[in-house]
């Protein structure tokens, strides 16, 4: 039987600190999922479709040293539900601090008692990207700030582009 890992997130951008987890995540699965969260409310800085390629370039590495495959698709309900759809046995949740983990073992309990089939697995994040947020790196590229050590380089490439003045 095929350990399938769903991993969601907004992956707006993709941060070294989700390299982090879907290189750990790599480890327990054969198949992982990333799954973009779409909110219809909410406007984000790079398109599904980019946010998408970029996980695609990130990942596809990661996973192929692990010898796992990849899928990268999008959902708009529970992540439950998209866990299931994909086949998912686990969920993965990476943690930055004691802030996450009070968080995430919330949406763990909720979510088990909707999918009591499909478990949440925490990850703890490296200490070297512990630190790094989505929100700020948006914030300081927006400002002109340097994110490279923040970022893969694909992701890097693709936020200069973005935010390129002219």
């Amino acid at each position: 039987m095929a350990h399938i890992a769903f991993y969601t997130g907004s992956f707006d951008p993709v941060t070294n600190g989700h390299a982090d987890v879907i290189a750990a995540a790599a480890g327990l699965c054969d198949r992982l999922v990333l799954a973009i969260g779409v909110h219809p409310g909410k406007t984000p800085l790079l398109s599904v479709e980019q946010r998408a390629d970029l996980l695609r370039q990130v990942a596809t590495p990661l996973l192929a040293a692990k010898g796992a495959a990849l899928e990268v698709v999008t959902f708009d309900d529970l992540a439950v539900d998209a866990a299931r759809r994909a086949g998912a046995s686990l969920i993965i949740r990476g943690l930055r601090d004691g802030s996450d983990l009070d968080y995430e073992m919330q949406m763990a309990g909720m979510n088990g008692t909707m999918a009591p089939d499909v478990q949440t697995v925490f990850l703890p994040a490296s200490p070297g990207v512990r630190h790094i947020t989505a929100t700020l790196v948006r914030q300081i590229a927006a400002m002109g700030g340097d994110v490279s050590p923040f970022v893969p380089a694909p992701v890097l490439a693709a936020l200069k582009a973005r935010f390129a003045k002219g």
